[in-house]
């Protein structure tokens, strides 16, 4: 009898539990972090305010605030909603929802858009944050409820993408994709305009639906299971894909590539050998992306090549990028946010809110940078030039 083959099946099953808690935050990235040294700084990032909204909850969900017309909007894992001036951080209103919560906030046509544990999607009245519907989907929503002109569209945990009309919360239609035995934490978020819905699933594909019927109109595969175990195998597409006006598609995936699409005819424009599971960000002609170490890439977005790569953050879980005057900003597993240049890729700033770290993605208006930290402090801080 081999007495190592039990411990072997052991640490497999461990190190498969933390991948899938990695992903969500919460556990030493591999590799190791690295440790941070000394830059000199080119913009100073200045505080103007702070508060506390109440945690993300022990398995630390994706409670991303929205921004709109001056207001962030903000839940915590027990339901507390909450509309704050992002001025000057005051709370104009705010209004318990009775409902564990699982995702963040989205806001369209005067409402406020939230998943929930549960498997339920509320909308929300966004003057004084009353329950307007609430619909029963097919299991609990991890990313946020993304909306067009007359749908709400969901994905679930399950990988089920479910349209609800707007006004009232009806089903629209529904597709259920098949999913891989072992997957990474949380789902793909879709991105929908009025005629379509592009979604990416566990299985490595991407599609195209038909928002009049939800008939999938092509999809093609973004990543391969490769590999002699199940975690080598996974291949989520869990980011968000990126839409241009003229029609080009941009999605990362786990395990798999980074891939620009013609989303007329479904045909791969360019791709990139890259592992990611964050969101890409497209800014003018260059696509940011960070890598599944934690290395931040611009590719130029006609044809993939790199620009620059900047790998002095590897280890450190940082979030999807987001832009904001002239610089890439990203939070990271201790509360720090970076700011990289975003045409060198050199470190240009650096503030610490610790809280435990960030694990969702910084939000901007163009001029200001609000941090949400995993124990619930919301940060605005401005950006000045040194």
């Amino acid at each position: 009898m081999n007495s190592r083959t039990p411990m072997r099946s052991l640490m497999c099953a461990l190190g498969i539990t933390l991948l899938l808690a990695g992903c969500g935050g919460g556990v030493k990235p591999d590799p190791p972090p690295k440790e941070l040294g000394n830059i000199q700084p080119q913009v100073r990032l200045d505080q103007q305010w702070s508060r506390g909204i109440g945690d993300l909850g022990r398995a630390r969900y994706p409670l991303e605030p929205a921004l709109d017309a001056g207001v962030l909007y903000t839940v915590n894992a027990e339901g507390r909603l909450r509309a704050i001036n992002a001025e000057s951080g005051e709370i104009s209103w705010e209004s318990e929802l009775h409902v564990p919560v699982s995702t963040g906030v989205s806001v369209s046509a005067g409402r406020l858009f939230i998943g929930t544990r549960k498997g339920e999607v509320l909308a929300v009245s966004l003057g004084d944050g009353n329950i307007v519907w609430r619909t029963q989907v097919a299991s609990e929503v991890l990313t946020t409820p993304q909306a067009n002109n007359s749908l709400i569209v969901v994905q679930s945990v399950d990988g089920t993408l479910t349209a609800l009309d707007k006004l009232t919360g009806d089903q629209r239609w529904l597709y259920a994709a098949s999913q891989p035995t072992l997957t990474l934490r949380g789902t793909g978020t879709p991105r929908t305009i009025d005629p379509v819905t592009f979604a990416g699933f566990a299985n490595g594909r991407v599609g195209l639906f038909d928002n009049r019927s939800g008939e999938m109109m092509w999809d093609m595969r973004i990543s391969v299971p490769q590999g002699a175990n199940e975690v080598q195998q996974l291949t989520d597409v869990i980011g968000q894909p990126v839409l241009t006006p003229d029609g080009r598609l941009f999605v990362t995936s786990y395990n798999g590539q980074v891939v620009a699409v013609n989303v007329q005819n479904g045909q791969m424009l360019w791709s990139r050998e890259q592992s990611s599971y964050r969101s890409p960000l497209l800014v003018g002609n260059t696509l940011f992306t960070v890598d599944e170490r934690s290395h931040v890439h611009a590719l130029d977005a006609n044809s993939g090549e790199p620009l620059w790569e900047q790998d002095g953050l590897e280890g450190r879980q940082l979030t999807a990028p987001v832009f904001v005057d002239g610089q890439i900003a990203l939070g990271d597993y201790e509360g720090y946010i970076h700011l990289l240049n975003a045409g060198s890729g050199e470190m240009d700033g650096r503030a610490r809110i610790g809280g435990d770290g960030i694990s969702v993605p910084l939000l901007s208006d163009g001029n200001r940078i609000y941090a949400l930290s995993n124990s619930g402090r919301l940060v605005a801080f401005q950006l000045i030039a040194q």
